[in-house]
């Protein structure tokens, strides 16, 4: 088996000594849980009044179809998780199935990302200014809320630093209340006077038409209050029977998180009051839609939950976060896109420390407050889409280099592949052009990166890595260029739906190439 392909390369026995060190304690509940954890953050509280201003009440359609793309997505996540169990594995795979050139572009894309957890703790403070106002002040931290958003990394840090059992049990029990108070929310709103003429008053239940329904998925921000569903994907190496539990973590992550977006959905739309609806569903514009709602109805119980929620859930978000960017890091490490002192796992607890402490330090640098920091921070979170899109071409490559290895769970992984490359590769263009403008030129900082990177490990032609990699330069390339053509937030030479059509075909195009250059990879073996 070469190592393009393998598990850890040949001769590499640090990192299976590592790896080793790695305790299996995650279940099923624990890994989807996890999962849970990671795709619902504080959005909720906003996403049903987005996605009813854009479709109405079909907005009830756009996330059972969100639910069906990101399940296209995650199924290649399921086939690399259960066949290919690793830590920090959605980082080890484009390695492995696509070179060096493609794993430091990703690696790279990784390490920016973690701004997406500084995200959620900036998100905890700003809520917190409900009951600290000296925390938040003219949109942005105040020194004291920075010095708070740095306690709190500080604290979440802490509780990843003993062990993954402690882990998975702080998570389950704050899972468990991101489940019940949304579920609470509904069942309160809807007792005290659901109007099921809405469904279909005020335009009808399209009112925009049903294309709206397409539109919602990005404008609306469906799609993206159900990603996030690969967090378990890199705890499958340290889950009990990965070939099962990961597969089942996964999808029940993303079944679950839609299942509670259609209730809370359904609730917001048969509770908005009448006289918000004078000027149709793109008049309702609440500033808190479930907390005035309840207020409206004289729930003062369920506001003051909303209101913790509103800590807890981000809370939970960046708990989790914390624990992946670790995993991240230490699989970068293994990639030497990092010095492998930082894969070192700490044996008793099972734990990549060295990865933990490095990630603080760089939350608390994204935190501090420079002029224009924020703007770049904002946009880290969309990068993580890049690793669907490696990840679909390297469950193809291993379909057709190592067909024996396949786990079974996707029998329809030739086909399936490229859809999710495609998806994928839409749900980046929908990020928008604000964001990818900075988001995709600072990932293509990885190819010097590697070009550096490559002086001191010059086992294979920079030449041949170059053309190894060149399908994900192109692809980048061409995302960057359609994005700021097309309809969303770009220039609208290309307007809708021309641009997502083009995406899909510029995907089609890229993927048998990027395909065909992993199969051709693993002829000549690659050191991790």
């Amino acid at each position: 088996m070469s190592a393009a392909v393998g598990d850890a390369g040949p001769g590499d026995e640090a990192v299976r000594t590592e790896e080793g060190r790695l305790h299996r304690h995650l279940g099923v509940w624990g890994l989807t849980a996890i999962g849970f954890s990671n795709i619902v953050g504080s959005g909720w509280l906003f996403a049903s009044m987005y996605a009813a201003q854009i479709a109405g009440p079909a907005a009830l359609l756009s996330w059972v179809a969100a639910g069906i793309l990101c399940a296209l997505v995650a199924l290649v996540m399921v086939e690399l998780g259960a066949s290919r169990p690793e830590g920090g594995g959605t980082v080890r795979w484009p390695l492995y199935a696509s070179g060096r050139l493609v794993g430091s572009v990703i690696g790279f894309s990784v390490l920016l990302s973690v701004g997406a957890t500084s995200a959620e703790l900036t998100a905890i403070v700003q809520y917190a200014g409900h009951y600290l106002p000296w925390v938040y002040a003219n949109d942005s931290l105040t020194w004291g809320g920075v010095l708070l958003a740095v306690v709190l990394s500080v604290a979440l840090t802490t509780l990843n630093w003993y062990g993954v059992k402690l882990f998975g049990r702080v998570n389950n029990v704050v899972t468990v209340f991101k489940i019940v108070v949304p579920v609470l929310t509904v069942v309160a709103l809807v007792a005290s006077g659901f109007h099921a003429e809405h469904l279909t008053d005020h335009g009808g239940f399209a009112p925009y038409g049903y294309g709206a329904v397409l539109t919602a998925l990005a404008g609306g921000g469906i799609i993206y209050s159900v990603n996030g569903f690969q967090a378990p994907v890199d705890f499958s190496g340290e889950a009990r029977d990965p070939r099962r539990t990961v597969p089942l973590a996964v999808l029940g992550s993303i079944a679950l998180a839609v299942l509670l977006y259609l209730a809370l959905q359904l609730a917001f739309l048969g509770t908005v009051p009448d006289a918000l609806l004078g000027a149709g569903w793109r008049g309702v514009d609440l500033e808190s839609p479930f907390g005035q709602l309840a207020l409206a109805l004289n729930l003062q119980f369920v506001a003051a939950l909303l209101y913790a929620d509103a800590v807890v859930s981000p809370g939970g978000s960046a708990y989790v976060g914390v624990a992946i960017d670790a995993r991240h890091t230490y699989a970068l490490a293994k990639n030497r896109l990092l010095p492998r002192a930082l894969m070192t796992v700490h044996e008793r607890s099972g734990v990549p420390r060295r990865a933990l402490l490095l990630n603080l330090v760089v939350i608390v640098v994204y935190l501090l407050p420079f002029g224009g920091w924020q703007d770049i921070v904002s946009v880290m979170g969309d990068l993580y889409l890049l690793l669907y899109a490696a990840a679909a071409v390297a469950a193809a490559v291993f379909a057709v280099v190592e067909p024996d290895r396949l786990s079974g769970w996707v029998p329809g992984l030739r086909f399936i592949a490229p859809v999710s490359f495609v998806l994928a590769s839409e749900f980046i263009y929908w990020s928008g052009w604000p964001d990818l403008r900075l988001a995709l030129p600072l990932t293509l900082l990885g190819v010097p990166l590697f070009v550096a990177l490559w002086r001191t490990d010059r086992t294979v032609p920079l030449s041949t890595e170059l053309r190894r990699g060149a399908w994900l330069v192109a692809h980048l390339l061409l995302l960057t260029a359609l994005s700021g053509l097309g309809s969303f937030e770009g220039a609208g030479l290309l307007p809708a739906p021309y641009d997502t059509i083009a995406v899909a075909l510029g995907s089609l195009a890229v993927f048998p190439l990027a395909v065909r250059s992993g199969v051709r990879l693993h002829r000549i073996p690659v050191t991790p």
